[in-house]
């Protein structure tokens, strides 16, 4: 499950990449244009880069399998 999910996200940075190169050679843009439309596709790389990074150390550090998830410290029962 893991695997799949750093295929995504790995598809979705090269995706990315794509999409800036485009901007980057449109030489019919100003470069304050090229930094408006490239700036929200950075800050996406930037969350899928982490991402991709705590999926990697899940998979490489798997939990132990009978865990509890953690959330029963903050009941007060």
């Amino acid at each position: 499950m893991i695997d799949n999910s750093i295929q995504h996200v790995q598809k979705a940075l090269l995706d990315l990449d794509k999409e800036m190169e485009k901007i980057v050679m449109n030489l019919s843009l100003s470069l304050k244009e090229k930094d408006n439309l490239m700036l929200p596709i950075l800050l996406q790389k930037k969350v899928l880069k982490q991402t991709l990074e705590d999926l990697q150390y899940l998979k490489d550090n798997p939990p132990p399998p009978d865990q509890p998830c953690g959330i029963s410290k903050y009941r007060n029962d």
